[in-house]
């Protein structure tokens, strides 16, 4: 399987959210995404692969976990593009006891609040991180993208295949404040979505 997406800011992500429904996207999981990332002595990362478990806890208190896998990043025709392959299960922690047990170690996490939407052939990922921006993500064929991104209606320029971490950067220089991109990182401070989760 081959991922192409592209991600921008969603200052505004109610109303995004507002905009989406009113066009017809169709809802889909709502909830907490907790993502761990896997590596045996630094061996993926030098080769720019990705061991990843994402685990899924919907609003509604069901879950299931992703363990995937994602090759180098690569850039085609402004859309970051990345093979992957990735599996199901109901129970993370089998799962990151298998990854455990053949020597792989967390490295990093990354904790959000997301809300998906299936619109133009295209996934939409709201995303609320504990604290840094609001990020929407748009995956799909280029095609689908273009238009999924056409109809929400946010400006397309805004939108990039920058990885993560420049996001990160660029709220750090606007806000003078230190992105948290997991819980644990608040240091016992509230996630940005506390009190105001969206839906």
């Amino acid at each position: 399987m081959i991922e192409l997406e592209l991600k921008a800011v969603a200052a505004d992500p109610v109303a995004l959210e507002g905009r989406l429904r009113a066009i017809g996207a169709v809802p889909g999981f709502r909830g907490l995404m907790a993502d761990r990332r896997f590596d045996r002595d630094g061996a993926l990362l030098a080769r720019d692969e990705v061991l990843r478990i994402r685990r899924f806890l919907a609003d509604d208190g069901t879950g299931h976990a992703v363990v995937g896998w994602k090759g180098p990043v690569a850039i085609e025709g402004g859309y970051k593009r990345r093979r992957e392959h990735e599996l199901t299960t109901l129970d993370g922690a089998e799962a990151e006891a298998v990854v455990e047990a053949l020597g792989y170690a967390p490295i990093h996490a990354i904790d959000r609040r997301v809300v998906y939407y299936e619109l133009e052939g295209a996934v939409v990922r709201i995303e609320w991180y504990p604290r840094m921006d609001c990020l929407v993500e748009v995956e799909g064929e280029p095609e689908a993208i273009e238009r999924a991104v056409g109809a929400i209606g946010l400006d397309r320029a805004a939108f990039s295949a920058d990885a993560l971490a420049a996001f990160i950067a660029r709220f750090e220089v606007r806000t003078g404040q230190v992105a948290a991109v997991s819980v644990a990182a608040l240091g016992g401070e509230p996630p940005s979505w506390t009190g105001a989760a969206p839906g």
